[in-house]
Formats: C-alpha cells, structure tokens, sequence
C-alpha cells in the first residue's frame, strides 16, 4: 500500500509540473518582460541623450576654444591658413625629424 501511495504522490506531482503555469501566470510574466525591456530602452535612450549632450557640449567647447587659438595666433593646426599657423608646422615636423 505504501509503494501504491507513494507512486501516486510521484505521478501527482510530474503532472502538475507538467501542466505548466496557467494563462493568467503567463499574461502575468509576459506584462513583467514586457515592462522591463521598455524600461531597459528608457534607460539606453536617456543614457544615450545624455551623451549626445554632452558630446554637443565638447564639440562647441573645442570649436570655440580653436577659434581663439587662432584668433590669438596659437591654434598650430594649419587651418586657419594664416603664416603662423605654418610656421609652427614646420617647427612640428623638424621636432619630429630630430625624434627619429
């Protein structure tokens, strides 16, 4: 009799592992997944408006900044096409000449 209860209790418990979560448990756990990931995309979107701000930021900093550079006869990049924008170009690539 033990052995007849005993596999009851083991095909009672396969079958209701078998039958799975119910309709409501799934709409349930669909609803949370569904809620995460459009809160991982708010996320990634913020975190990425953020950034791009940021980069906007920098890049107008560091064009500003060039501008005066080479209003004040410093920016030694060679675009501003003026003489001492050259000048210091040459000086670069005789440094460079002496380096190797």
């Amino acid at each position: 009799m033990k052995k007849l209860m005993t596999l009851l209790m083991v095909a009672g418990m396969f079958s209701l592992v078998a039958c799975g979560p119910s309709e409501e448990e799934k709409a349930k756990a669909e609803a949370e997944a569904k809620a995460q990931a459009e809160e991982i995309m708010n996320d990634i979107e913020n975190a990425l408006d953020e950034a791009t701000d940021e980069v906007a930021e920098e890049v107008a900093d560091s064009t500003a900044e060039g501008e005066m550079k080479c209003e004040e006869g410093k920016c030694g990049e060679g675009k501003c096409g003026d003489e001492h924008a050259e000048e210091e170009h040459a000086e670069e690539e005789h440094a460079e000449e002496h380096a190797e």
